[in-house]
């Protein structure tokens, strides 16, 4: 018994200082790696935002019961592949992303520039997922949203968020642990609630809104894609601690672990929504894709409470995620490194500056292109590895190079490629295309355009000098 908890627990003999900065910008040693399944507790923490009710009922309303299904098995897919690869990856070099990203196609400043981006769409994502909370509880005592009032509970909640993952992944862990059982609990009263009080809305009467048609289904797509590469991002951000001999079978695992539950909430959603819809034909369909508003509805003020646990809890890993991506643009950029938790306090202070202006009225277009960016960026990263290096040679795949004195500030190869991706899906956003092409058309553009300048460069900017430290089996190693 003794064993079986360990294996939901981190590493013991750490040090208060190791615990706050969690390895931003180091190498993760051997004695600070995690097992899977505790690593799997903190990962359900993303796997159960209110998001996801959201995402699926969108997912119902545009291409119904079981056409939705498409979409979310590509979702799945997708997501565990890319998630396996990129957790592989981090673990056996002991790296973040944007550690790696440095010496796999974008030089040590060109990779200052995607965490920079990617730093950045966390600070909205915490102020989306705050106004969630924000808005629920405002709503129960009967506040103007944007007021003074909510402006103090948004800080107030931000505030204790930043308390409970001051000290990184072991905090996060500890809260995520109970958290998931406060989450099923209420979920389940919820649920239950649901079905005895109303007439249930099963999968058979999840209609669409509009009739099908290519465009509906290519926008499902869309929607599902724009959570392939970003769930497989963020499961990597923590599964990095695994040992470093996780290999593809511990990725698999940590991403199952986590899309499992995520699936299952996603199609909870459309259950509520229908069910209520049905019942309140009075009310706007998109009103009943609000956790915020059916929750409360449903189960009063432990609704409120609901929305308020589940959503401090995927809060937490939008201020740890943001503070690494900031830890390591700023370190290369500027030689600039206060500490990882500064930079959630930080994220915490312009989120509540950006909430009090109603700034997330303004962001639609940014987040669009920076979700393009991220997806080609990953896509790069994983040809870089794949094709570049394994297949064609061009450089060693059996470690990755992080180090300043041998990588170039700029590698043209993924930096150039990078923005012509997202130059190519900006022309989609601004609807000269179909929109729902631009991430795919920007993925594929992106990550040809690597394979090609690399070939005709020859690999030549992986390294400034080889790191002759480095053990390798590559054939081209300098003698």
């Amino acid at each position: 018994m003794r064993n079986f908890g360990s294996w939901f627990k981190g590493p013991s003999n750490t040090s208060r200082s190791e615990n706050i900065e969690d390895y931003a910008i180091k190498k993760i040693p051997s004695h600070y790696r995690w097992p899977i399944p505790a690593i799997i507790l903190v990962l359900i923490g993303n796997s159960t935002a209110l998001f996801f009710f959201t995402f699926g009922t969108k997912l119902s309303f545009t291409v119904g019961w079981p056409i939705m299904l498409l979409p979310l098995g590509y979702l799945f897919i997708g997501a565990s592949l890319i998630g396996m690869v990129m957790i592989h990856l981090a673990s056996k070099e002991g790296l973040t992303v944007d550690m790696m990203t440095r010496g796999m196609g974008f030089g040590y400043i060109g990779s200052s520039v995607t965490s920079l981006i990617y730093g950045i769409n966390f600070i909205f994502y915490f102020i989306l997922e705050g106004t969630i909370v924000t808005n629920a509880i405002a709503f129960s005592f009967n506040l103007t949203v944007h007021s003074f009032e909510s402006n103090m509970i948004f800080a107030g909640v931000g505030l204790l968020k930043l308390v409970l993952v001051w000290y990184g992944m072991k905090e996060l862990q500890i809260f995520q642990t109970w958290g998931v059982l406060i989450y099923s609990a209420l979920l389940g009263v919820a649920i239950y609630l649901l079905i005895t009080n109303f007439d249930v809305a099963g999968p058979s009467q999840w209609l669409p809104l509009e009739p099908i048609s290519v465009d509906s289904l290519g926008m499902a797509f869309m929607l599902a894609n724009g959570q392939v590469v970003f769930q497989g991002l963020m499961a990597t951000d923590y599964a990095r601690f695994a040992k470093s001999d996780t290999g593809y079978r511990g990725g698999f695992l940590c991403m199952v672990g986590m899309l499992a539950p995520m699936i299952g909430n996603i199609l909870i959603g459309p259950l509520f929504a229908y069910t209520l819809m049905y019942s309140m034909k009075e009310e706007s369909a998109m009103t009943f894709a609000d956790p915020g508003f059916i929750f409360p509805l449903i189960i009063g003020v432990w609704g409120t409470f609901f929305v308020l646990i589940t959503q401090i809890r995927i809060n937490v890993m939008n201020l740890y995620s943001a503070s690494l991506a900031l830890s390591n643009s700023f370190s290369l950029i500027f030689n600039f490194t206060p500490g990882r938790p500064w930079w959630m306090v930080a994220v915490y202070i312009l989120s509540c500056l950006f909430y009090a202006v109603n700034f997330l009225n303004y962001i639609d277009v940014f987040l669009a292109v920076t979700g393009i960016l991220t997806n080609t960026w990953i896509l790069i990263i994983l040809v870089d590895h794949f094709i570049c290096r394994k297949l064609l040679n061009y450089g060693p795949s059996d470690f990755i190079e992080y180090r300043r004195p041998f990588l170039y500030k700029w590698n043209p190869t993924g930096v150039f490629s990078l923005a012509v991706g997202v130059i190519v899906g900006g022309v989609g956003i601004l609807e000269i295309y179909p929109i729902y092409y631009s991430s795919f058309l920007a993925m594929i553009v992106g990550s040809l355009l690597h394979i090609i300048l690399t070939i005709s460069t020859k690999g030549q900017f992986y390294f400034t000098r080889f790191p002759m430290d480095r053990e390798t089996e590559w054939n081209k190693f300098p003698r």
